[in-house]
């Protein structure tokens, strides 16, 4: 074999082994429009642009690859390396991922950044012993209920066909009345337009992504708690990179949650305006609601603290000590 062919040949493979390209899918569940996926899509071309090309994240938006139950099973299991979860949705494997989803117990940004603050060591710890990793977490805004029919307590809510989406929210249904019925975001437009659900407590955000103002036109602004949104990666996925593509990864992250933190904030009075807008009414709850619903809130913070056991009565006591 020529002589200049050979290091010609060793020079490409060289070449080729120094770009070696890693491919991650991250799934999320919601639409490509929101701005928690907008800020993951932004998220994965800092990483590319940072380890020039090295690192590529193809985020699947819309419940598309995993639906939103599957997603934290599938980056535990490498089948994503990657994805976005709603915490409070697992809470019946372990309470600490329910802390968020306490009503009333962090109800304004701040607030929600120091029990992020608080939780976060307890959080990882939980989620590393999964084989899983926390790259950042970003807030929704704070959540109100929807409701087909004017309310003034929650005696106005008994028996209305409610949207159970996280063991917080169908735990709200037992104790105000109501029949709980388990929807995904995914399905949520279909299961407002055909009856099956006549209110939901959440976001801003949720109600104009999912057109709810087609079908329910009140929004009682309680603003009872403010939900994060993890995402994760699996260990080995991330373990498997190098030195530099992981301090990529680790600072696109830091500077996701960042932006969308802040973003969050802005965007939770541009959503009101956007459903008020469509026909939305926008309502101050009565002082009898959010009387009873600071009730349902009393209830489940005490139910919480007895589930969660030491170190959730820990992560508690330094929130409010910050």
């Amino acid at each position: 074999m020529n002589y200049k062919f050979c290091i010609a040949l060793a020079g490409l493979t060289l070449s080729a082994a120094s770009f070696a390209q890693t491919k991650w899918d991250l799934p999320t569940a919601y639409p490509a429009t929101n701005y928690h996926t907008e800020n993951i899509a932004q998220f994965a071309k800092d990483v590319d642009a940072a380890t020039g090309g090295k690192v590529k994240i193809t985020v699947h938006a819309n419940a598309s690859l995993f639906k939103a139950p599957e997603i934290k099973r599938a980056v535990q299991s490498g089948q994503a390396q990657a994805g976005e979860i709603l915490l409070a949705n697992f809470a019946n494997e372990n309470p600490i991922y329910a802390l968020d989803g306490v009503p009333f117990l962090a109800t304004t940004y701040p607030e929600a950044k120091k029990l992020y603050d608080a939780s976060k060591p307890q959080m990882e710890k939980l989620l590393a012993a999964q084989g899983i990793k926390v790259l950042f977490m970003v807030p929704w805004a704070p959540q109100g209920i929807y409701s087909k029919k004017e309310i003034a307590s929650v005696a106005d809510l008994r028996g209305i066909k409610w949207r159970a989406y996280s063991p917080a929210t169908a735990k709200i249904a037992e104790l105000i009345g109501a029949q709980p019925v388990q929807i995904q975001q995914a399905e949520l437009s279909a299961a407002m337009a055909t009856g099956v659900i006549e209110s939901y407590m959440s976001s801003g955000s949720t109600g104009f992504d999912t057109k709810t103002y087609e079908s329910i036109k009140n929004f009682y602004d309680t603003q009872a708690w403010i939900p994060k949104n993890a995402i994760l990666v699996n260990a080995k996925s991330f373990d498997a990179l190098d030195a530099t593509a992981k301090a990529a990864v680790v600072k696109a992250a830091a500077d996701a949650e960042a932006r969308g933190w802040k973003t969050a904030e802005l965007k939770n009075e541009e959503y009101k305006k956007l459903l008020a807008d469509r026909g939305m009414k926008i309502h101050k709850p009565s002082p009898k609601l959010d009387a009873d619903m600071r009730q349902v809130g009393a209830i489940m913070q005490s139910d919480w603290l007895k589930v969660a056991g030491a170190d959730g009565v820990a992560i508690v006591d330094t929130y409010k000590k910050k």
